[in-house]
């Protein structure tokens, strides 16, 4: 028997050693995770379509990046996500091969390879004063070797090499109030002409050698009314524009240095014209466009300026910028929507009434108006000219239309997502037969058999393919119900262009879209916005008879004093349900952990007269609203104020009709910072829904230590007012940042620690008792990262078993806010290598699973880190007690392992938030990283140790227990021989 029990041995370590690391091969990445590639709302679009290369259109969008597009798919060639405080102010093409951006208000001017991107040269453009920026690319080859760009910005008019980036020349403008307008270049390519207004009442005319910037002549003349800034060029020598009450066209004419002026009222062009009128930005040579309230009116300019409406259209409107399709013909874009269909027009700009393309496209009523249009002409094989559309989408989507279809679109308005939720699966409606049960095994059975044959390389040609075809049809990830560890859900994010998206988190494709019709402009709300969307009903015992909604909460415009509207979207569908406006501002949402007998979420909005609304506005809210009354606090933060307050309900309304979803609040307590010396830089506090599994926390000598949870705290971080700028903007001993952990019921200070010579920005993440936060040490020249964390001293005479079955303690008296809590702290720094962007902790159903950090780095990726380098208690020789808890040994920095990035090697560029959801298997969490790009993954902290994993190999499971059991009968044959054996001597 001895020698069975060694032949065991000897072949489990054999098997051991064939175990694979728990490490990620190239070929795993996608399968739990998936990527996704945005650049934002397209703000200027130059068409590159020689007849050599690619043909492609370069673009630059709201979300500061730059990309050149396929024309034939629109997928991205190259991309560039500058700065979010580096904005780009205009793009074009320089000598068909560099591609030229110019951003920062005109002091930073880029040229990128048209090819594949990289960058050439970058300039900086220096003035003496922020001014509006411009860029004009000439195209004359006279100037010089190569074309001179001019730039405006700063102040100053700046010419530029575009083949090096070398300034040629400089010139500084008299008046700092000088903003350029338009930049006309002569026909000689030898004269600029630079024009532009002084103030709002003085026109100039600048008028420079080209060469060398010599100023060869300046004009200047007032007008009375002034102007509103809005330019429409119509030819070498005339503009328009309108005056400061916007209800007078001035037609300016600066031809031979004389400069006049003719002014025309709106109200003899357009009929029933009232209000403001705006000029639509186009450079048509003698035709502009005017939008009144009534109309859009089209307006042709004769060489002595009289005007004349050559068309009015009462529909939405879009014109496209200019095109040249010959040396002396000129042709522009014209979008008019018509109930789901939008029409396309191609005109000519000196003969309105003919049409060169007309056209009715069908769009996605889901995608909202036409914003932008830019067009480009390509020749047919007849010769003839045709004409392909790039359109801006209300939702911020970006299509190519060409011959009456939509040759490809863009989901790019999720490259600005403002708010995230999730909602569940649907279950799986139909009953599950024996019969159902019994094929299922033998197809489970029957697959796994042919693997077994796959891995012994037995397998048929049929039975590879029937591998490969169950592979695909066993495909999980992306079905429409739930599934039981709770990996399958959708994700509800709502976009700054107010509409909303569920994602499926296996594949990340778009399951319904929503343009939220309660938030799009009106007469009645003019700038409308989103602030975030809310979980609202979540059906768990009406699973199978209700559809779980989402709230989603916006404002009719910008600040906090603005009406608040309300809509809820089934998401499962994707309708929206009910919507309406509130009578009042909302300037804070809180989500109660309240549900009523339809499991609706209850939520406080507080609006900006500190009164408070609960929603819904149902009997039995209110009921279970006033249950919980006295236990509902809340705080405000005031920044700039440098306060922070404590707010409680008090039973009476202080409005003037009684209402019983109405309150009025009561302030509780306030922490004022010193002006001199405190500015507040960042708050943060717990997850409202985070699951602690325990309370205590058994350390390396049997000792017990109980954490301090409270969901009613608060991190706060001040810094000195010189140290509120940048890294670098004061000098250590004028910089300090102190953090505090406040009590938000009582306002009770339970922690203060300060760290000299040190500044923000700040990051950090509050989970449990401790909390983790980034930040700049001015004096050691690095990141670092402190921890601290929280204990309760009240409870520390509870470590007595006795006590515990006796009853003799206190583990379940009730704790209150208001008895002085006696709590320690513990802390530690260590030195960091990165500056972050975002930073948040892993969660799990049940708080079980030990905790990871994920960290949103400067290189827009997601590290993960062990909650275990953050612990207060590492030294530098730990006890082997120590050592057994799994504690570190303590180093001054913390270490960056490659494979700890979970975004491997993706960048979610412009990363701005971190989101984790649990998953119901314990061991798992979701994650979903937003930023211009998306990225999903499933983490699993302590290894999946609830499951096998998705790559077990079942065919080694069977190899091995079939092994186990002959090599057991085996040894048991020769045990038996060889008793009988002794038994005969």
């Amino acid at each position: 028997m001895a020698m069975a029990i060694r032949s065991l041995l000897i072949f489990l370590f054999i098997l051991s050693l064939t175990v694979p690391t728990f490490s990620l091969h190239e070929d795993q990445v996608g399968l739990m995770d998936w990527h996704q590639k945005y650049i934002g709302k397209v703000k200027h679009a130059v068409f590159q379509t020689q007849k050599t290369g690619r043909k492609r259109v370069l673009v630059s969008t709201e979300e500061n990046a730059i990309a050149s597009l396929d024309l034939r798919h629109g997928e991205i060639f190259w991309r560039h996500v500058l700065g979010a405080n580096d904005a780009i102010d205009g793009i074009d093409i320089a000598m068909t091969k560099y591609a030229i951006t110019l951003s920062s208000g005109g002091s930073i001017l880029r040229a990128w390879n048209l090819p594949d991107g990289q960058m050439v040269w970058e300039s900086f453009l220096q003035g003496p004063i922020d001014s509006k920026s411009f860029l004009f690319v000439s195209t004359s080859s006279k100037v010089d070797k190569d074309n001179t760009i001019l730039v405006f910005g700063k102040g100053s008019l700046h010419a530029v090499s575009s083949i090096h980036g070398e300034i040629v020349w400089k010139i500084d403008f008299p008046s700092e109030s000088f903003e350029v307008q338009e930049v006309i270049q002569h026909h000689d390519g030898n004269t600029i002409y630079v024009v532009g207004f002084v103030g709002s009442s003085q026109f100039d005319v600048y008028q420079i050698n080209a060469k060398n910037g010599e100023l060869l002549k300046h004009d200047s003349a007032a007008v009375d009314g002034g102007f509103s800034g809005e330019v429409s060029l119509v030819s070498r020598a005339k503009l328009v524009v309108l005056d400061a009450a916007r209800s007078t066209l001035l037609t300016i004419s600066f031809q031979s240095g004389e400069i006049s002026f003719q002014k025309t009222y709106i109200s003899d062009l357009v009929e029933d014209f009232s209000g403001i009128a705006v000029i639509l930005p186009s450079k048509l040579t003698g035709l502009f466009a005017v939008k009144t309230n009534t109309a859009t009116a089209f307006i042709s300019v004769s060489s002595e300026g009289k005007l004349e409406v050559v068309d009015k259209i009462k529909h939405a409107t879009v014109i496209s910028n200019v095109l040249s399709i010959s040396e002396d013909q000129q042709a522009f874009a014209l979008v008019q929507h018509g109930g789901n269909d939008i029409h396309l027009n191609v005109k000519q700009v000196h003969d309105w009434n003919s049409d060169l393309l007309k056209e009715r496209i069908k769009l996605d009523k889901q995608r909202g108006l036409v914003h932008k249009v830019f067009i480009n002409n390509y020749v047919r094989t007849d010769k003839s000219h045709g004409f392909r559309a790039l359109i801006v989408m209300e939702d911020h989507s970006l299509l190519l239309l060409q011959q009456g279809e939509v040759v490809w679109s863009r989901e790019d308005g999720l490259a600005s997502i403002i708010g995230v939720t999730t909602s569940e699966l649907p279950v799986e409606r139909e009953g599950v037969s024996v019969a159902k049960v019994e094929q299922n095994l033998f197809e489970w059975l029957k697959g796994h058999m042919l693997k077994v044959k796959g891995t012994l390389m037995l397998a048929s040609a049929e039975d590879v393919a029937a591998i490969q075809g169950m592979r695909l049809k066993s495909s999980e990830k992306s079905k429409m119900i739930r599934d039981h560890n709770g990996f399958r859900k959708l994700l509800i994010v709502l976009t700054k262009s107010r509409k909303l998206f569920a994602l499926h988190t296996g594949d990340g494709r778009i399951v319904w879209s929503l343009l939220l019709n309660s938030l799009r402009q009106t007469e009645a709300c003019e700038n409308p916005t989103g602030i975030n969307v809310y979980q609202w009903q979540v059906p768990h015992h009406h699973a199978m008879d209700e559809n779980p909604s989402v709230l989603v909460v916006g404002r009719c415009r910008t600040g906090t004093d603005a009406p608040g509207i309300f809509s809820y979207v089934d998401t499962y569908t994707g309708k929206e349900l009910k919507s309406f406006g509130l009578d009042h501002s909302v300037a804070q949402v809180i989500p109660l952990p309240l549900t009523d007998s339809t499991e609706q979420q209850l939520h406080l909005l507080i609006d900006a007269n500190g009164q408070a609304h609960l929603y819904p506005r149902a009997p039995e809210a209110a009921a279970i609203f006033q249950r919980e009354f006295s236990n509902i606090y809340w705080y405000s933060v005031e920044a700039d104020k440098g306060v922070i307050k404590g707010h409680g309900l008090q039973s009476n309304c202080d409005g003037e009709v009684a209402d019983n979803y109405s309150f009025g609040t009561r302030e509780i307590w306030s922490i004022v910072f010193p002006s001199e010396s405190e500015k507040i830089i960042s708050t943060v506090t717990r997850k409202s829904n985070e699951v602690v599994h325990t309370q205590a926390k058994v350390i390396a000598d049997q000792d017990v230590m109980y954490k301090y949870i409270s969901k009613k705290l608060l991190f706060v971080a001040t810094v000195s007012p010189k140290a509120s700028g940048d890294i670098g903007s004061a000098t250590p001993g004028e910089s300090q940042l102190v953090v505090y952990v406040v009590d938000t019921v009582t306002g009770r200070i339970l922690h203060r620690m300060t760290h000299h010579g040190s500044q923000g920005p700040v990051h950090a993440v509050f989970s449990e008792n401790w909390i983790v936060y980034h930040y700049f040490n001015l004096r050691a020249h690095r990141y670092e990262m402190t921890v601290i964390e929280i204990y309760d001293q009240s409870r520390a005479d509870n470590k007595d078993v006795l006590k515990l079955v006796l009853g003799k303690h206190n583990l379940t008296s009730p704790i209150s806010s208001y008895s002085r809590p006696e709590v320690t702290t513990k802390s530690q720094s260590y030195y960091f290598t990165h500056s972050i962007k975002a930073i948040t902790v892993t969660s799990t159903a049940k708080g079980i699973t030990s905790k990871h950090l994920l960290i949103g780095t400067i290189g827009d990726q997601v590290l993960a880190m062990d909650k275990r380098f953050f612990d207060p208690r590492r030294s530098v020789n730990p006890t082997q007690s120590e050592k057994e808890e799994g504690i570190l040994p303590l180093t001054d920095s913390l270490p960056i392992i490659p494979q700890s990035y979970v975004t491997h090697s993706h960048k979610v560029e412009g990363l701005r938030g971190i989101v984790t959801v649990p998953a119901k298997l314990e061991s798992n969490t979701l994650v979903f990283t937003y930023g211009v790009d998306l990225f999903f993954t499933r983490l699993a902290p302590s290894r999946t140790y609830d499951s096998l994993t998705e790559d077990f190999s079942y065919a080694l499971l069977l190899i091995t227990i079939v092994a186990l059991v002959v090599a057991i009968f085996v040894t048991w044959v020769l045990s038996e021989k060889k008793d009988l054996s002794d038994k005969w001597r």
